[in-house]
């Protein structure tokens, strides 16, 4: 079992990890940054170990320095959260390498799964259908327009080591393909070290439904679906399960293509297969595999009734899963949506800054994971995600009643959020009747962004 665990992360994932650690009686370790010395996974863990410099290069991407922090505290093991390291396989190796626990995959299933082209071909060999695409990287301009004219546009370029949404181009012509193929090229180099692409067809009025796994090796399991398609430049915004508008026989040849796939892999942990779900042919294709616990998991837990961060603990501190598939049931409707430091009206501006007033939502079926209180300084360093809302109820009409109500409550002053849009959002026929698709956010912005710039709180109301 795990004594000592080092949580190489920061934000809401870190108080959320050190929360399970707790509840398991690990004795838990935050590595912290120069910038986070204030916040409350510091308060909150046990002990706290300085990393580096504010800078994410410095700290949280310190590979060398955060495993001398780990040996300097006597850690068995490194939880590395979601982002940053999370689903790095060099890291993973390392910390493999320096006797610690690594919690997650194995490194070499990391590095699998982290090659979007191998882990298409992964999903080839389990029987997984794939979106029709390139059968591996594209180096030729000429040949991608020939595979693109017999694809059909528009087609997605995408980076083969990309990841978070990014990396991601959807071009409609051959010569919108000449213009933006190098580019993405380059852009794929600076963000993940690799300039592979790779070319895929756009699915028209797709949905993004992801299904949670978790598996200690022997035991391969899942917990249904997530419904992600609520998206603003491939990054998701709000998620729910279950997935509405879509038959149970699908969805169980969805869970069957994912326990395929991870006992294939032979998968370690937890983890989350996506797919694309075609609305208009109503098939399903493999997009990729996150292996890492994702943001959106307190929409499984909620509707499962079963922690995921403290069952992945235990897996890694080499318990048995002790459940069977036929135990877990999903009762009831949940739906999570993302508290950003962003102004919607302003290209979506990151707003760092102090907390001068706070109240988290309340009551029935409701959590707030977040990092805030009442004083914080927002960093400016890192990613503009500060909280989660999350609300359960018996059925859909209900969560988005009570979602409403919770967002009603939660107030944050100090900062620009994106709490209005999501007020919005909530009031919106097509979203309210489930008729969304991946680009369904992106026109709904365009749509409402003159009563978001009219309506924009000041800083400090």
């Amino acid at each position: 079992m795990i004594k000592t665990l080092l949580i190489a992360n920061r934000g809401e994932i870190a108080v959320r990890i050190i929360r399970a650690a707790k509840e398991l009686g690990i004795f838990s370790v935050i590595a912290f940054s120069e910038a986070d010395e204030e916040s409350k996974a510091v308060e909150f863990a046990d002990d706290a170990v300085c990393i580096g410099q504010a800078m994410s290069k410095k700290s949280y991407l310190n590979v060398e320095g955060i495993i001398d922090a780990a040996n300097k505290v006597n850690a068995d093991a490194i939880h590395p959260g979601y982002g940053f390291l999370a689903e790095n396989s060099f890291f993973a190796s390392a910390v493999e390498s320096a006797g610690i626990i690594f919690v997650g995959p194995r490194s070499e299933t990391i590095a699998l799964m982290g090659d979007k082209i191998n882990a298409k071909k992964a999903a080839i060999d389990a029987g997984v259908p794939i979106i029709p695409g390139s059968s591996g990287e594209i180096v030729d301009i000429t040949i991608a327009k020939k595979l693109a004219v017999e694809l059909g546009f528009p087609v997605m370029i995408k980076a083969t080591a990309g990841g978070g949404g990014k990396g991601i181009r959807q071009v409609f012509s051959s010569k919108e393909l000449e213009e933006n193929i190098d580019e993405a090229k380059r852009e794929a180099l600076a963000g993940f070290g690799n300039s592979g692409i790779f070319l895929e067809k756009s699915i028209n009025k797709a949905r993004h439904i992801e299904v949670q796994v978790l598996s200690d090796g022997k035991h391969f399991l899942h917990f249904f679906e997530r419904d992600c398609s609520l998206q603003r430049n491939k990054q998701k915004i709000w998620e729910e399960s279950p997935a509405i508008g879509i038959s149970e026989k699908t969805k169980t040849k969805i869970f069957d293509a994912a326990i395929s796939l991870t006992k294939k892999i032979g998968y370690i942990g937890a983890g989350t297969v996506e797919f694309i779900y075609d609305s208009e042919s109503e098939n399903f294709f493999f997009l990729e595999m996150n292996t890492r616990i994702q943001v959106e998991h307190p929409v499984t837990e909620m509707v499962v009734g079963i922690d995921l961060v403290r069952l992945g603990l235990e897996i890694a501190g080499g318990k048995s899963l002790n459940l069977k598939q036929e135990e877990i049931k999903s009762r009831g409707h949940a739906i999570e949506i993302r508290i950003n430091a962003e102004d919607p009206a302003n290209q979506f501006f990151p707003s760092p800054g102090k907390i001068l007033d706070f109240r988290a939502p309340d009551g029935p079926g409701t959590r707030f994971d977040s990092m805030l209180y009442l004083g914080y300084e927002i960093p400016p360093f890192y990613d503009s995600l500060i909280g989660k809302l999350i609300v359960w109820d018996e059925n859909r009409d209900k969560a988005i009643m009570r979602l409403k109500r919770t967002l009603g409550e939660l107030n944050i002053c100090g900062i620009k959020t994106n709490v209005d849009m999501l007020r919005l959002l909530t009031q919106d026929k097509q979203i309210n009747a489930g008729r969304v698709n991946t680009n369904w956010l992106e026109n709904w912005l365009i749509n409402n962004l003159n009563y978001l710039k009219s309506n924009r709180r000041e800083v400090g109301k």
